[in-house]
């Protein structure tokens, strides 16, 4: 069997690393706030995804 290739194998997400806010000002904390509200709309997007292939996939195999 062949090994596995390093882009073939499944990641781990990233640990969030909180930010020091020191020096911050409110436009760029307010700057802050509307990248990681776009990035966890994609992270809600990416799970309705994958929740309407699994339903999709429940429903292909389901007996009776």
């Amino acid at each position: 069997m062949a090994p596995i290739e390093e882009e073939d194998r499944p990641r781990r997400a990233p640990r969030f690393q909180p930010m020091v806010f020191d020096g911050w000002d409110v436009a760029q904390l307010r700057e802050y706030i509307e990248a990681l509200q776009t990035e966890i709309s994609r992270a809600e997007a990416a799970i309705g995804v994958r929740d309407a292939q699994r339903t999709a996939a429940e429903a292909f195999f389901k007996k009776g």
